[in-house]
C-alpha cells in the first residue's frame, strides 16, 4: 500500500480534522502517502485525473505541514457535500461525463465505475471515509466493488446502525445544553414560554438528551408526534409553577403534530432529503395562539456543530482515525470503527445498508408528558444508546 486516500462527507461535526490528521500522522510515520479529496463524494466525481487544475481543486496531499494545525478547528477543511455516487442526476453530471447522461435529465446513473477509475488513476490503494448512514451507505457499495474502504461513523444525531457513539454526538449536546440554560436567561426575564428548535431529521435523540442534561419542560422528538394544544396546555402550566414565570420547550426538526406533514422545503439531495426547519416556529405561532402567552423562538441549528470539539469527541476522533489506519495498514477493508459495549472495535461496513440503528423511544422518553424519562441505567451504554 502507498498511497492512502481521505474523504468526508454529508453534515460536518466537530472532530473531522483530527481524524484526517491522525490518519495523516501514521500515514507519514509508516512512508504512505495520504490524499486528501474535496468536498467529499462530488470531488471524486468531479475530479479529472488528468488535468493539473481539476487536481489543484478538488485533492490535496496530505503532509505533515498540511495537517499540523487542523486539529484545533471544526468542521472539516477537506470540505464536504452531499453527492451520492450511485444515483447521480443526469443534469448534474460534470461535462466530462456528459456522455453518461439518460434521455431524462432527472433519471440518475451510477458513477461507480467512474470512482473506481478515478481512483485507480489518483494512485489510491485505499479510501478512508467518515459520514453518516448516506456517506457510508456507498463506501459500503464501493467496497462491495472491491475498493478496500474503512468507514468512520460521525453524526450528530448518533444513529449509525452498528456502534453505540458516533463522533459529533458528545459536542452537539454540550452546545445545546449550554445554549438553552443560557436562553433561561432572556426567557425568565421577559416571562415567556421559550420554543427551541434542534436538528433532528429522524432522530430525535439529540434533543431528548439535550433536554434530559439542561432540565427543559418539555421535549417533542421525531418519532413521537404531538397534540398541539396538549402542548401549549402543559407548558402554560409549567410556566405558572416556575417561581420566574417561564418555560422551556425542545423541539427536534423533524417532529410534527399529529395529522399533520414534516414542515420541510426545497428540492430532495442526492440521498432523498429535503431541508428540515421552522417546526420551532409554527409551534410557538400556535402556542400563543392558544395560550395568549408571549413566546420567545430559538433555533440552535448550525449554532450545535459549530466550533472545535469537546474533549470526549476529541478522544474518539483520535482513537477512531487510528484504528481506521491500522485496519488498512494490516490489509483489511470493508470495516467501520465503532464503540461497543464501551470498547472500540469493528463492523462489517456492510451494517450501515443492511440494519437500521435500534432506537426504543419507550424506554427513554413519557410519550404522554412530552418528557425525558431516564431510569434503570445500569448495563447501559455511557451514552445510552442501543446496538
Amino acid at each position: 500500500m502507498k498511497r492512502i486516500g481521505i474523504l468526508t462527507g454529508g453534515g460536518d461535526v466537530p472532530g473531522l480534522n483530527s481524524v484526517i490528521k491522525t490518519v495523516a500522522s501514521r500515514c507519514h510515520r509508516d512512508g504512505i502517502e495520504l490524499l486528501g479529496i474535496r468536498k467529499g463524494w462530488q470531488g471524486i466525481v468531479d475530479v479529472d485525473p488528468s488535468d493539473p487544475a481539476s487536481l489543484a481543486a478538488l485533492t490535496l496531499p496530505l503532509t505533515k505541514d498540511a495537517v499540523r494545525t487542523v486539529d484545533r478547528t471544526g468542521g472539516t477543511f477537506l470540505h464536504s457535500s452531499r453527492v451520492n455516487p450511485w444515483s447521480v442526476r443526469s443534469d448534474r453530471l460534470p461535462e466530462r461525463l456528459r456522455h453518461l447522461a439518460a434521455a431524462d435529465p432527472k433519471q440518475t446513473v451510477d458513477l461507480t465505475a467512474q470512482v473506481q477509475e478515478n481512483l485507480a488513476l489518483l494512485g489510491v490503494d485505499a479510501l478512508v471515509v467518515t459520514g453518516g448512514d448516506d456517506t457510508l451507505g456507498y463506501a459500503a457499495r464501493l467496497s462491495a466493488a472491491g475498493m478496500p474502504v474503512v468507514g468512520v461513523p460521525k453524526t450528530m444525531d448518533n444513529d449509525v446502525p452498528g456502534t453505540e457513539y458516533c463522533l459529533g454526538f458528545s459536542t452537539a449536546l454540550t452546545r445545546s445544553v449550554e445554549m438553552i440554560r443560557n436562553l433561561r436567561t432572556p426567557t425568565g426575564s421577559h416571562e415567556r414560554i421559550a420554543v427551541i428548535e434542534l436538528f433532528g431529521r429522524n432522530c430525535g435523540a439529540t434533543a431528548l438528551f439535550a433536554g434530559y442534561l439542561a432540565a427543559a419542560d418539555r421535549v417533542l422528538i421525531t418519532e413521537v408526534d404531538f397534540d398541539v394544544e396538549r402542548v401549549s396546555s402543559l407548558l402554560a402550566e409549567d410556566q405558572d409553577r416556575s417561581p420566574s414565570h417561564y418555560a422551556i420547550c425542545l423541539v427536534s426538526e423533524g417532529a410534527k403534530a399529529a395529522g399533520a406533514d414534516i414542515i420541510q422545503r426545497g428540492e430532495p439531495d442526492p440521498y432523498g432529503h429535503r431541508k428540515l426547519g421552522g417546526i420551532g416556529l409554527w409551534l410557538g405561532h400556535e402556542i400563543e395562539a392558544r395560550t395568549g402567552r408571549p413566546i420567545l423562538g430559538q433555533s440552535l441549528a448550525y449554532l450545535m456543530r459549530g466550533g472545535s470539539p469537546d474533549t470526549l469527541d476529541s478522544m474518539v476522533a483520535l482513537n477512531f482515525g487510528n484504528l481506521a489506519y491500522e485496519i488498512l495498514r494490516d490489509g483489511g477493508g470493508g470495516k467501520m470503527t465503532a464503540l461497543r459495549n464501551g470498547c472500540y472495535s469493528t463492523v462489517d461496513l456492510s451494517v450501515v445498508i443492511e440494519a437500521k440503528r435500534p432506537w426504543d423511544v419507550s424506554k427513554f422518553y413519557d410519550a404522554a408528558e412530552y418528557r425525558p424519562r431516564m431510569e434503570n441505567p445500569l448495563g447501559m451504554p455511557f451514552f445510552l444508546g442501543e446496538l
